[in-house]
């Protein structure tokens, strides 16, 4: 590959709040010190639905040296505030690469249930309830494919006159998307799991037939016994609806941090030879999900975040004063950080 690293959320918005909260531009700019000299990635991918948070963290990430895939991941926008605030993200991005940065940006991720107006249903909630019934999905998926792929052209052009870097989307596949007007094709359904696992070679081929470089936008998995063959379907946290915080664990399970370290590095070498551009670990930290002795509670256990967010009362060891400590998965991946710079890929 000729690039890897890791997703950073800047907050996910739902519910009157985000996923990550406080947002301390101090904590953020050692966040990404940390990802490009610790754990030696080569790009990070900034996602979020608050403007300035998605070009803060993407000014820290260029001040250390990182490759910057500036993504905004919005949520219960209409098509035309999405519209809006990609454009305008796509000339923050811009101001930033102009200052010497190396920076791809992405318009947009999983548009189609994330905005309003696409798919059926006014909320997040609505909308993936229309998901999780199959016949209904058949009825409205041509429509849902045949007006996202108009707002991504629409996007696709308005950043063309707004950015001057490679350009691409972090996809879904039941989107079906026209890859004509991007630089690269990206998917955020990099997730391998005990029912795909033998078609991920294929998939990767597809993906590559399109004759631009491929980036995976997501893959990873949570950190207890089985989260591997459950890969993106390893949630296991309970939300309130009202307040989008997590209440409890919705099932008991043990704890397994190198079954999420092997899960991922053995992707980044299935990406490696699947000949894949650039890949990204989802996902740095889950700062919605800290961890707690309290059993049902220890809401890290359904975290797919590399390091273990810690209550608000406890700070980090390992890194002094930082609100997290690293995972197994932390360690392996900084371990393949270093034998890469050690061996450096040939390939791109």
């Amino acid at each position: 590959m000729r690039a890897w690293g890791v997703t950073y959320d800047t907050g996910f918005t739902n519910c009157g709040t985000t996923t990550h909260e406080p947002f301390d531009p101090k904590v953020v700019a050692e966040d990404m010190r940390v990802i490009r000299d610790d754990l030696r990635a080569d790009a990070v991918r900034i996602t979020g639905g608050v403007a300035d948070r998605l070009e803060i963290a993407a000014r820290h990430a260029a001040a250390v040296g990182l490759e910057v895939w500036y993504c905004p991941f919005t949520n219960d926008l209409t098509t035309d505030q999405l519209l809006a605030f990609l454009l305008d993200a796509a000339e923050r991005a811009e101001r930033i690469r102009r200052e010497g940065a190396s920076v791809r940006f992405l318009t947009g991720s999983e548009i189609s249930i994330m905005t309003i107006g696409l798919m059926p249903g006014d909320t997040l909630t609505e909308r993936a309830a229309v998901l999780a019934d199959p016949a209904r999905v058949r009825e409205v998926l041509p429509d849902v494919q045949r007006r996202t792929n108009a707002l991504l052209a629409r996007a696709a052009a308005g950043a063309r006159e707004r950015f001057g870097g490679p350009i691409g989307y972090a996809s879904l596949p039941m989107e079906a998307v026209d890859w004509a007007p991007f630089d690269f094709v990206a998917t955020d359904a990099g997730y391998r799991d005990a029912g795909n696992a033998a078609a991920l070679p294929a998939s990767l081929a597809a993906m590559a037939a399109h004759g631009k470089p491929v980036a995976v936008t997501e893959f990873g998995c949570a950190s207890f016994t089985g989260a591997a063959d459950r890969g993106s379907r390893g949630d296991i946290v309970e939300y309130d609806e009202q307040t989008g915080q997590a209440v409890r664990l919705t099932e008991t399970v043990e704890r397994n941090e190198a079954e999420q370290a092997a899960y991922l590095v053995d992707l980044l070498d299935v990406y490696d030879a699947g000949g894949v551009d650039t890949a990204f670990v989802y996902t740095f930290a889950s700062r919605h999900l800290p961890t707690s002795e309290v059993p049902d509670r220890d809401f890290d256990l359904g975290s797919f975040g590399i390091v273990k967010v810690l209550p608000p009362d406890r700070a980090g060891t390992a890194y002094p004063g930082m609100p997290w400590e690293p995972k197994a998965a932390f360690t392996a991946l900084a371990e393949y950080g270093r034998a890469r710079q050690v061996t450096p890929s040939t390939c791109g």
